[in-house]
């Protein structure tokens, strides 16, 4: 059986890793071909980025660049499309909902080739958001849609799908499933290499040192000046308060953002801070290191929501709603957006009760091996 995997940005090439991985390991009858868009271009993406996760690179990449959403998702379905139609594939294998996700479900499904969506089913309930646009798109080209959590699967259902199982799935009638979550496969498999990889603990002095870790990225955030001062005024205040370092690798976004829009007596509070302290964007296997060694994380990122909540860390998150409800309903994890005195809240709550409860919602570790075998029963 050939399946093409196409991602479009580095959290993918992440997720992908533990499809690959099982793959390799154990379904030689599976060949698979990873295609990268280049919708994000990243310098991180070396050779040593593969390398030191042992994970295998795309052998095309499509280059398509960034530009507008319609540009970029059009060149992007050009350009698959002619992938697709060279490689005849079984089935295609999507993640998440980038413009890559989105490019891919309409190239596929014009040529009726099956599509198989990692990641099915999260809805934020906020069509605002272009990625829950796309996400929701593909799932209704979808043939298999594996959903990571209980709440994907019921909100699938409540859009109309059905969860009678059939062995010849296809777009009109297809399978959905809750099988668990690939990141946190990824994450048991990536624990370990950080603690033979990492040193980022030994560079920032943290061995022994309790600290709180935060990332802020999304342009919500960034691009707002009420908002970036809130944020950086509040940090600053929980540091004072607790006299705990917080550690932020800075995604360049936000320091581009910070020098345009922050005022320069916030920015030189910032500068002259001995307990906030700003680092270069963290490799992943440095994150993982960060996360688990944390008292508290504060972020805006989904993904790293997830990794608090696999390392068992308290959370706080930076957005209005989250799609991971299940980290809020545990109680392990409070929405804030970027209300200070949430923050403020949620910060001493969490540093003065760590005795929480992280039930496994995500999984059991074994998600992509699930969802190769599935792929097998259906196409091959």
């Amino acid at each position: 059986m050939r399946i093409i995997t196409i991602v479009g940005a580095r959290p993918q090439i992440i997720k992908a890793a533990a499809l690959s991985r099982v793959i390799s390991n154990n379904f030689q009858n599976i060949e698979e071909i990873i295609v990268h868009t280049g919708q994000h271009y990243d310098k991180n993406m070396s050779d040593v980025f593969f390398t030191e996760l042992e994970i295998p690179k795309p052998q095309i990449n499509l280059k398509v660049g960034s530009s507008s959403h319609g540009s970029q998702t059009a060149l992007m379905i050009e350009k698959i499309e002619k992938v697709m139609l060279e490689y005849s594939p079984d089935a295609v294998v999507v993640y998440g909902d980038t413009n890559s996700t989105l490019a891919t479900a309409i190239a596929a499904s014009k040529l009726h080739i099956p599509i198989v969506h990692i990641e099915s089913g999260l809805r934020s309930f906020n069509k605002k958001m272009p990625e829950e646009v796309n996400r929701i798109l593909c799932d209704h080209v979808s043939t298999l849609l594996f959903s990571p959590t209980k709440s994907g699967f019921n909100n699938l259902l409540n859009e109309g799908f059905s969860k009678e199982y059939s062995n010849n799935a296809s777009a009109d009638h297809p399978n959905i499933y809750h099988c668990g979550d690939v990141m946190y496969d990824n994450s048991l498999y990536f624990s370990k290499l950080s603690d033979e990889n990492s040193d980022i603990l030994e560079k920032l002095k943290l061995r022994n040192e309790k600290f709180i870790l935060a990332t802020v990225h999304r342009n919500d955030n960034t691009d707002s000046e009420i908002k970036l001062t809130d944020l950086f005024s509040t940090f600053l205040e929980i540091t004072e308060i607790h006299q705990l370092k917080i550690i932020l690798p800075l995604h360049p976004r936000t320091s581009k953002m910070m020098e345009q829009l922050l005022d320069s007596k916030l920015l030189k509070k910032i500068q002259e801070s001995n307990l906030l302290t700003i680092i270069n964007p963290a490799g992943f296997l440095d994150m993982i290191a960060l996360e688990k060694n944390a008292q508290l994380i504060i972020t805006d990122s989904g993904g790293v929501q997830k990794e608090a909540y696999f390392f068992k860390k308290p959370c706080i998150i930076l957005r209005p709603q989250t799609e991971w409800v299940e980290i809020v309903e545990t109680k392990s994890a409070v929405i804030s957006d970027t209300n200070s005195k949430i923050i403020l809240e949620a910060t001493e709550r969490f540093l003065s009760n760590p005795d929480l409860e992280f039930p496994g919602v995500f999984g059991n570790g074994n998600a992509a091996s699930f969802i190769a075998q599935e792929m097998l029963n259906q196409f091959s």
